[in-house]
């Protein structure tokens, strides 16, 4: 795993260079977005991950070839709930949650408990959602069978909410996270080492993306 300290690190703007900069494989994808995620599939479920930033002399990436775990079942265009497949395409990192405390960033974060659930119930009108409620209260089905996930769970120590189905269409999965890794394969989500991912989440920004391929 190779890390830019000063980047990933500190939060750091990277210095502006005037060598030229290759142009990644999403830059046509991203509109003027300045900060993005790459993550390439590698076979089954593992990915490489490259943290990118543009800066005047282009995108520059900052933190390179980071392990990740994908979905169980690889990769898809267009995921179903149940699928153990993480989606294909660029998505927005709409805000972060955790079991621990904050650990700082630009993103909105929600430090989440034993109330804290993400609505799977595609019955549900709050489907693909972060509820908060008693479990014997809440409106939606908590089974687990029915896909809607507690929180509280060691792989939340740390997260980020990716933007998949935000018109959370029934049957078109929900609950799609950048979180901390346990080593295996993930449900769908995408996962790393928890303290290259608290470095990351403190680098980021609203407007940030990540962008999946294979």
């Amino acid at each position: 795993m190779l890390l830019c300290a000063v980047t990933l690190m500190s939060g750091a703007v990277p210095t502006p260079v005037s060598r030229a900069v290759d142009t990644p494989w999403f830059a046509d994808s991203v509109g003027a977005a300045t900060q993005v995620i790459s993550v390439v599939g590698v076979g089954g479920s593992s990915a490489k991950m490259d943290v990118w930033q543009r800066s005047t002399a282009g995108w520059e990436p900052i933190g390179v070839g980071i392990p990740a775990h994908i979905g169980s079942n690889g990769m898809a265009p267009q995921t179903h709930d149940g699928e153990m497949k993480t989606p294909m395409g660029i998505f927005s990192l709409d805000f972060a949650f955790g079991t621990q405390p904050n650990p700082g960033g630009g993103l909105q974060y929600v430090q989440v408990g034993s109330d804290h659930w993400w609505d799977g119930d595609m019955k549900s009108p709050t489907y693909n959602t972060m509820q908060v409620c008693k479990k014997a209260q809440c409106p939606f089905n908590t089974d687990p069978s029915s896909g809607t996930e507690n929180l509280k769970i060691p792989q939340y120590a740390h997260a980020v909410v990716m933007g998949v189905n935000k018109a959370r269409v029934p049957g078109n999965g929900g609950a799609f996270f950048l979180h901390t890794t346990d080593g295996g394969a993930t449900a769908g989500c995408v996962a790393i080492d928890d303290a290259t991912l608290v470095k990351i989440m403190q680098w980021l920004q609203p407007g940030a993306l990540i962008a999946v391929a294979k």
